[in-house]
C-alpha cells in the first residue's frame, strides 16, 4: 500500500479518493482509536488446531489461545513461473507491483521499453507511471477478449497516453540471453488456440507482469 501513490482508493468506504499511503492511515487511526493491541514485524510459526497461535517478535517467542482466529494475509502477485511462457531467462521481467515498488519507493526506472501481458488494475496504472516517467509503453496485451481492470483506468492510464491494447493475444516466447531483448505476441482463437500467421515479434527490454494475484 506505500507504494501505491495514486489516488483513487476510499471512493466507497470513505467517498473520497484517496492515495494508498492515505487510505491505509485511515484503518490505521481507527485501530488506534480502538486500543486493541496489534504487533506488528511478528511471524506466525504455529497454528494448532485447538487455535493456540505460535508467533516470535523481537520480544521473543509466545503463545497465545483464542476462541477465533481470522486469516488476513494477503496475496502475492503471480509470476512467471506459474504461467510456463517459453523462452529464456533474462534480466527485466517484472510483476507489476514489483516495478512500482521500484519507482515509488526505490527511485530506480526498471527499463525504458516496456510491454505489460495482463491487464489488470496495477499494470493499467503502471502503464500510466512509466509513461508519465519517460519511458515507452509499446503495449498492453491480454488473452481475453475484454480488459481485466477498471474502466476508469482503461481510459486514463492506456487511451489519455495512446497506448495500444492487443485483446484475445498473448505472449508466446521470451528472448534475451543477459537483458531482455524481445517478446513475440501471437493472437488467440476463440477455443485458445494461437491463430496462424499472427506471431509479431516486439522488441523492448523489460516486460511487466499483471496476471493476477494468488491468495
Amino acid at each position: 500500500m506505500p507504494q501505491c501513490i495514486h489516488h483513487g482508493f476510499g471512493r466507497e468506504i470513505f467517498k473520497e479518493a484517496l492515495t494508498g499511503p492515505e487510505y491505509a492511515q485511515r484503518f490505521i487511526n481507527k485501530l488506534e482509536n480502538l486500543n486493541i493491541e496489534y504487533q506488528p514485524s511478528t511471524l506466525v510459526t504455529q497454528l494448532t488446531a485447538d487455535k493456540r497461535v505460535i508467533a516470535c517478535n523481537r520480544y521473543g517467542l509466545q503463545a497465545l489461545s483464542a476462541k477465533a482466529v481470522i486469516l488476513a494475509m494477503g496475496c502475492r502477485e503471480r509470476t512467471r513461473a506459474a504461467l510456463g511462457i517459453p523462452g529464456t531467462r533474462p534480466a527485466g521481467i517484472y510483476t507489476a507491483g514489483v516495478a512500482q515498488n521500484f519507482i515509488n519507493i526505490k527511485n530506480h526506472m526498471p527499463g525504458k521499453e516496456i510491454i505489460i501481458l495482463g491487464s489488470g488494475d496495477i499494470g493499467l496504472i503502471m502503464a500510466r507511471r512509466f509513461s508519465l516517467e519517460g519511458a515507452c509503453v509499446l503495449g498492453v496485451i491480454e488473452k481475453q477478449s475484454y480488459p481485466g481492470g477498471l474502466p476508469r483506468n482503461i481510459v486514463q492510464c492506456l487511451k489519455d497516453f495512446n497506448i495500444p491494447l492487443y485483446l484475445n493475444h498473448t505472449i508466446i516466447d521470451i528472448q534475451g540471453a543477459h537483458r531482455l531483448t524481445g517478446v513475440t505476441m501471437a493472437a488467440l482463437g476463440p477455443r485458445g488456440g494461437i491463430i496462424s500467421g499472427t506471431k509479431r515479434r516486439i522488441a523492448c527490454d523489460t516486460l511487466l507482469l499483471s496476471v493476477g494475484l494468488i491468495p
